[in-house]
């Protein structure tokens, strides 16, 4: 069936500087007044009316508050309609916010220029604003977007042509309805977050809007971040028992008996889940006190769960052209490209494949200080592994760990040595193989790229597959270190996630974490196999350094600098600090 835009309302976000008449020009846009749905925090939201379209129209005091509606409310595809003042347009201003409205989903924006009676409605004036508007939006590649000159004042050209006849465009109401429509978005998969939990004796209910797909009876849901599947018992809703819920509604979910679920968690699809990791990136409009840098602490609210953040590392200030600039801070009002590196992790999408669920907003002191798109796509799912069977039995040897050291003079241990291609993991690493042998030491070196001919083989450089190489690796190497080798790793393994899991794999095996260290310039400048060429010139994506980022470890066992020392001095300071270790580990 055709959609019409009569039968559903499309949200209409009022947006602009402070002081430039939007609540004045809503009202003027009402044919009745007073027909407020809502007003919270400095927001009112009210159905309007023209003579095509039905509208839900969102008038936020401030910015921030306006991020809130769209990003807390699971809004998609809105349309904004911003209002300036002729006097003083504040194009850039417009610019900023309309790039990040546009990564939240906006793809159609009506732009008037307000207060037209205040300089007499001088043709010149509105041309002098609306060139410099249309300089800064164009960049945006926005569908659609129209400037009108109006007066809120007096209600010229919002409803009803006036106020000068060299104006032949549209009406403000004219330029609403001629916006293309946008039909309601269906399917997808399961996005569930949970604002709150009511008990029902043994039953849990799970209480929350649905941002995608649908939820019913006898469905399986997967609960995010415990991992942790349960099924769906039965829905109600504000009207009484239901069938299912789906996209936009709010949904009280009970789940069966022993489901364990908490305000925060995210309901989604079994067979098509959200990535769980503590590490992304994302498009952020900063709206806080103070700039942000590299190590700033942030809170992050996504969903209903809130975690603490901060900024692994800033790529990126979009300019006043639509392009981009470095920068080492992020100012109010940027929109910056951003790493960002969470305490827990957290169930993410990316917004340009779910917008709804790919979005979340940052808070200062309770209060909103910006929102952000995420891009998700350069880093691996974090969800555990489980078992192909319940059946797993693991092996009980007879040859005990302190056996196994009397008889090779050491303990087993991994040295996992991690760093930036070119700072030298693997010369070290296989000097101090060569070293520890001499010294009649059983030790084997497991390096990246030996290990891709044939133990990790069948595996690509995709995110999960890369995550996948490092979880063999440290599971392979702890079971040499089981078996009373030394195991030195030599891999970038640039994530702290990575390398804890490589540790908790050795268990109660020592595992001695190195941090190879040398600058980004030296590293590139050395380029022992060429990838740093490459990954310049775009022939190699998601290079570390690059255009993916490398977390330093924050308590490294022993940090080498290979800048600042030659390749004999930092392999005698490795030797010596594995040697000590490991005679003297606890058995």
């Amino acid at each position: 069936m055709a959609h019409d835009p009569l039968t559903a309302s499309t949200t209409l976000c009022l947006a602009g500087p402070a002081g430039h008449g939007k609540s004045l020009l809503v009202r003027r846009l009402h044919e009745e007044p007073g027909d407020a749905l809502s007003g919270k925090l400095g927001t009112t939201t009210s159905r309007l009316h023209t003579p095509r379209r039905r509208w839900l129209a969102i008038d936020a005091r401030h910015e921030s508050e306006l991020l809130r509606e769209i990003v807390g409310g699971g809004i998609e595809a809105p349309v904004a309609l911003v209002v300036v003042d002729v006097r003083g347009a504040a194009a850039a201003q417009v610019g900023g916010l309309l790039a990040f409205l546009r990564l939240l989903g906006v793809r159609d924006t009506v732009v008037a220029v307000n207060r037209m009676d205040l300089v007499d409605w001088r043709e010149d004036a509105y041309t002098l604003a609306s060139a410099a508007l249309v300089a800064a939006i164009a960049p945006l590649g926005l569908r659609s977007c129209v400037i009108v000159p109006v007066s809120a004042g007096t209600g010229a050209n919002v409803r009803v042509r006036a106020g000068a006849s060299w104006w032949t465009g549209p009406t403000l109401v004219d330029a609403l309805d001629a916006l293309p429509a946008s039909a309601p978005r269906v399917g997808g998969p399961l996005r569930l977050p949970v604002d709150d939990v009511l008990a029902d004796g043994e039953r849990r209910i799970a209480v929350g809007r649905v941002l995608s797909g649908t939820v019913a009876a006898g469905h399986d849901v997967l609960i995010l971040p415990g991992n942790r599947l349960a099924q769906v018992a039965g829905l109600a809703g504000s009207e009484g028992p239901r069938a299912s819920a789906t996209i936009g509604e709010q949904a009280s979910v009970a789940l069966a008996p022993g489901a364990v679920v908490e305000r925060g968690d995210l309901l989604c699809s079994p067979d098509a889940p959200p990535k769980l990791t503590s590490v992304f990136d994302a498009d952020v409009r900063w709206l806080g006190r103070g700039e942000l840098s590299t190590g700033s602490a942030l809170t992050v609210l996504i969903g209903a769960r809130e975690v603490h953040a901060r900024v692994a590392s800033i790529h990126h200030v979009l300019d006043a052209s639509g392009g981009h600039r470095p920068a080492s801070a992020v100012r109010d009002g940027d929109v910056a490209r951003l790493t960002v590196r969470c305490d827990a992790p957290v169930a993410v999408d990316d917004a340009k494949t779910l917008a709804a669920a790919g979005r979340f907003l940052l808070v200062e002191d309770g209060e909103v200080a910006g929102a952000g798109a995420i891009d998700a796509s350069g880093y691996p799912d974090q969800r555990r592994t489980r078992p192909a069977s319940g059946e797993v039995v693991p092996v009980l040897h007879q040859i005990s760990a302190l056996q196994r050291g009397a008889r090779t003079g050491h303990k087993g241990a991994v040295i996992w040595l991690t760093g930036l291609s070119g700072a030298g993991k693997s010369t070290l690493a296989i000097a101090l193989e060569r070293r520890l042998f001499d010294l009649g030491w059983n030790v084997y070196t497991l390096d990246g790229d030996n290990v891709r001919t044939g133990l990790n083989a069948d595996l690509g450089f995709k995110p999960e597959d890369r995550q996948e190489n490092l979880r063999r690796v440290g599971e392979v190497a702890a079971l040499f270190a089981d078996a009373g080798l030394i195991c030195v790793t030599a891999f970038i393994s640039p994530y702290r996630d990575e390398r804890t899991r490589a540790r908790a794999a050795a268990g109660s095996r020592p595992f001695i974490e190195v941090w190879v260290r040398s600058p980004l310039e030296e590293c590139e400048r050395r380029d022992p196999k060429g990838l740093y060429k490459r990954a310049r010139s775009g022939a190699l994506k998601d290079f570390t350094g690059i255009d993916s980022p490398y977390e330093p470890p924050d308590a490294a066992d022993l940090v080498i600098d290979t800048q600042q020392e030659g390749i004999e001095a930092c392999t005698r300071k490795l030797l010596d600090f594995v040697v000590e270790r490991c005679r003297n580990a606890p058995g």
